[in-house]
């Protein structure tokens, strides 16, 4: 994913709640999942309300960027409005209008290019969970030769192949993501990212670890390889290695997510606080897909992908 917005409240960040709902106060205090569908269109979204000494603050995720704060907040009991900058091929300045009631949201969007559209949310899921006691086997989840078991999300430009046991993006087009769905699961991944390229894997199809190699500056460490996108991170620095092959191994139990990159610990059990820029949906209580980014540069390369899920 390509950064729209490097520019993060960082403390505010770090005073997330754990909790994806407070009690008392605004009925807007929450985490909140949301959807937005216009006449062309429907993508998910997040936000998160806080309210401390009287001080309102809001954090979007929009179509694509990452969590940044929302600007022009105005709160009347239960109506809220603010502005953000979001990306529609170029920066467009948003308005979104919304009120809450029972616990859910509805509202509106107005686009500076005239596009409007009707907007819906539910409290994100805390989703706390203990880690299970046992997996199962790594299973792979590509076999090497064909696309057994993965779909473009845009078939007609889709250059991923099988090549020497490896899924190749020949060049920049679909995304590409596996038939079945997971809730909890360890993953391991290897991918060999080209200097210039920029690509990510989507846990459940919501949480994007990046996979970016752009020139230096690009991005910040918010953003950068091994991130997840916008939220977290990595605690540890990892010297690049462009070209050649790299692995993920990833452990994600409800929020929590641990990511080893090429046998260091670089995210150690930190929460995501919601769904990155390009998720699947804002279904968060639901199972997902991993889903691999292959819209933004040709030239990447992913091999023995492999899944493990708790014991039953």
């Amino acid at each position: 994913m390509k950064p729209i917005c490097l520019v993060l409240v960082l403390a505010a960040l770090v005073l997330l709640p754990a909790a994806s709902k407070k009690e008392g106060g605004s009925p807007f205090a929450a985490r909140w999942d949301l959807t937005v569908k216009t006449p062309k269109d429907t993508y998910p979204s997040w936000m998160e309300f806080t309210e401390k000494n009287g001080k309102v603050q809001v954090l979007i995720v929009g179509r694509v960027a990452s969590v940044h704060p929302a600007t022009e907040v105005k709160l009347e009991g239960s109506n809220l409005s603010f502005a953000t900058s979001e990306w529609f091929e170029k920066d467009i300045p948003v308005t979104w209008a919304m009120n809450v009631a029972d616990g859910k949201l509805t509202g509106h969007q107005k686009r500076a290019d005239g596009v409007e559209g009707e907007i819906t949310g539910v409290h994100a899921p805390a989703l706390k969970r203990k880690a299970p006691a046992a997996w199962t086997a790594p299973e792979p989840l590509f076999n090497g030769k064909d696309l057994t078991g993965w779909e473009p999300d845009d078939p007609p430009q889709n250059h991923w192949k099988a090549q020497n046991g490896e899924l190749v993006n020949q060049s920049a087009g679909a995304n590409i993501r596996t038939t079945r769905k997971f809730d909890d699961f360890k993953l391991h991944i290897e991918y060999n990212c080209p200097k210039d390229g920029n690509s990510g894997v989507y846990l459940r199809g919501r949480y994007e670890v990046q996979v970016e190699y752009e020139p230096p500056g690009t991005d910040d460490k918010y953003h950068g390889m091994g991130s997840i996108y916008g939220f977290l991170a990595p605690a540890v620095e990892v010297a690049p290695r462009p070209g050649q092959w790299e692995s993920y191994d990833v452990t994600f139990v409800g929020r929590n997510v641990t990511v080893v990159r090429d046998g260091v610990t670089t995210i150690d059990n930190r929460e995501i606080p919601g769904i990155t820029g390009g998720a699947l949906n804002s279904h968060e209580g639901e199972p997902g897909p991993l889903y691999i980014q292959g819209d933004h540069t040709g030239g990447m390369k992913y091999r023995n992908i492999t899944i493990s899920v708790p014991q039953r």
